[in-house]
């Protein structure tokens, strides 16, 4: 802080007209003065510091609350106040990246590129004009928009405005759009305008008025402007100062996310402030992720919120890279191009780098990490993806514990393994998160931990900080996921004896043929090594004899072939008898809008055989 002039009396001048000089002052303005740092030209003028107040309560002191009974000395006068306590948030996250890195690059997405500072900038705006336009605290924002750079900002505009984001399964039809927006009582919709048709419908189909805003993406193929100004106007008459909200309670709500909901309607996971910052701070800790790394954006930002990983990124200060469109070449000219150091998404995108063709490859010399989770992924396409220059890294999780909640941790003496041995334990779902307070596989019923023998098979249940609040409007299903004190996946699974887990199946894919339980993964791990195979999904048909027998669904590669018969034979040498498909058939496979195949489909038509 700047002294005052000699002989002006002002306050910190340490003259007698200022009144009572400071004890040690005389001291002080004997030393030499130091010239004031200056600031570099680029940057930016730091902004005043938001949320709560920093002055010191001076109405009247209110009496201390009695003490417990049994009460300690470690219980008496050391309660919370605002000097040791701060409800976590993950949206401090980015004040502290544009105070610390201001020009530092945050998000790239094609020709346009933003600073840290910058980023900031613009979702103070978001706040400020949601604020003006009405919205409060719990109200519902939902945004209908690929991975673009509007999409991350609102992950920290719409909560500094106290309200909660719903971010839009991009892939799903007006009338799925619809009942969410229903659901979860919307108040205002960011619309990119690739996607205004869906919109459109989907607010025909609720035939009543909610304000849309739309997003023109310079990156995208443009389409039809439905709403009543664009995203640029709406920042451009907000406030780059505005007082952002903090919350009251880490408990808050700050998302609002559906599951696929692969039959009825999805359910509404809300998140809380608390579980977002403890997630996205777990996440760099668990992939040894750097300060400063450069993140692709292949999982998209709707799904469990992207992992968490878009206040991860602000956290760690690193470069989020925009990706509309997810293809081979589109990964391998990011990853070459932008430095990509990390990314994460299902199988299907470790599917398009071993299978990418030539002239949509890319060489780069730096290191690249794959976070992978959704079904396991066969052992194949791990060694093919390490094979091609990529590091994995296999998680699991749900929708319901802020996306991945356990990690195969990797074990330095697993090395000296050969690639298929280590393509195999890597393909391990593994142990849970540090922050993830239980991780069991036990009976369904009597929640008895099974034995870590590799073989005896329950469900996964988990429990801690990164669980959801619950479902929204939903009690009955809230208590059964939680029955018991513990969140109840429905993944069948073992543990062994290191204590690692591994997926067998969802309690409803599994095949009783005969009275002997089939894992489809495993069916699947098999015939995923079959080289004319591009994708497979193994699912139950109904039998006469044997009440049920393993039906193949198969995907060949561009230019490969391969038979009933071929298939069935591969699959006799590596599995028993009873295992094989009785079954195979051939095309595309229906997938979810986030990549994982629609069995119920395929059980379907399975039936009707």
């Amino acid at each position: 802080m700047a002294r005052g002039k000699k002989g002006t009396g002002k306050k910190g001048s340490g003259k007698k007209g200022g009144g009572k000089a400071k004890r040690g002052a005389a001291k002080r303005a004997a030393a030499p003065a130091t010239p004031a740092r200056k600031p570099p030209a680029a940057r930016a003028a730091p902004r005043a510091f938001p949320r709560r107040p920093r002055k010191p309560h001076t109405g009247p002191v209110k009496p201390a609350a009695p003490a417990k009974p049994g009460a300690g000395k470690y219980d008496l006068h050391l309660g919370r106040n605002p000097a040791n306590f701060a409800p976590l948030t993950p949206l401090q996250f980015l004040e502290r990246a544009a105070a610390t890195f201001p020009d530092r690059p945050s998000v790239v997405h094609g020709k346009r590129r933003y600073t840290w500072s910058e980023t900031y900038e613009r979702a103070r705006r978001m706040a400020s004009a949601l604020a003006d336009r009405g919205i409060k605290r719990g109200a519902t924002v939902a945004v209908m928009a690929p991975n673009i750079p509007e999409l991350y900002e609102a992950h920290f505009g719409v909560p500094m405005a106290g309200a909660v984001l719903n971010a839009l399964n991009t892939r799903l039809n007006a009338k799925e759009i619809a009942f969410i927006l229903a659901h979860g009582e919307t108040e205002l919709i960011f619309c990119d305008t690739e996607l205004s048709p869906t919109i459109k419908g989907a607010l025909a189909e609720l035939k009543r008025d909610i304000p849309v805003i739309d997003i023109v993406d310079s990156e995208g193929p443009g389409g039809d402007r439905i709403g009543e100004t664009d995203y640029e106007a709406f920042l451009a008459g907000g406030d780059p100062d505005f007082a952002w909200h903090w919350p009251d309670d880490e408990w808050d709500s700050i998302t609002l996310n559906y599951t696929s909901g692969t039959t009825g309607n999805p359910k509404g996971v809300v998140y809380s402030h608390r579980g977002a910052a403890l997630s996205a701070l777990i996440n760099p800790l668990v992939w040894s992720m750097p300060q400063n790394a450069v993140y692709l954006w292949t999982l998209p930002m709707f799904h469990c919120n992207g992992w968490t990983f878009p206040w991860t990124m602000a956290a760690m200060c690193g470069t989020n890279v925009c990706l509309r469109r997810i293809s081979a070449e589109t990964i391998y000219h990011a990853v070459a191009e932008e430095k990509v150091t990390h990314l994460c998404g299902a199988p299907t995108v470790l599917g398009f780098i071993i299978n990418a063709k030539p002239a949509e490859k890319r060489s780069f010399a730096h290191t690249c990490n794959i976070m992978t989770a959704a079904a396991p992924p066969p052992p194949s396409i791990l060694e093919g993806v390490e094979k091609a220059g990529f590091t994995v890294t296999h998680v699991y999780g749900l929708t319901e514990v802020y996306g991945p909640a356990t990690i195969c941790a990797w074990n330095p003496e697993w090395d000296a393994k050969d690639s298929v041995d280590r393509a195999r334990l890597k393909s391990r779902q593994g142990v849970r998160y540090p922050l993830l307070e239980g991780l069991m596989v036990a009976d369904a019923k009597t929640l008895e931990p099974v034995p870590r023998d590799g073989q005896t098979l329950g469900e996964v249940f988990m429990r801690g900080n990164m669980t959801m609040k619950g479902y929204l409007k939903n009690p009955k299903a809230t208590d059964d996921a939680f029955a018991g004190g513990w969140f109840h996946t429905g993944d069948l699974g073992v543990c062994h004896p290191d204590g690692y887990i591994e997926l067998k199946d969802r309690s409803k894919d599994i095949i009783i043929s005969g009275g002997e339980n089939i894992s489809t993964i495993e069916v699947e791990s098999v015939i995923y090594r079959h080289p004319a195979v591009l994708e497979c999904a193994v699912v139950a048909r109904p039998d006469e004899k044997w009440g049920e027998t393993p039906c193949a669904f198969i995907t060949l590669k561009e230019g490969a072939a391969a038979t009933e018969k071929e298939i069935v034979d591969f699959c006799r040498q590596h599995l028993a008898g009873f295992k094989c498909p009785k079954t195979v058939i051939f095309g595309a496979l229906p997938k979810t809008s986030t990549g994982k195949v629609q069995k119920f489909v395929l059980r379907d038509k399975a039936k009707a055989m």
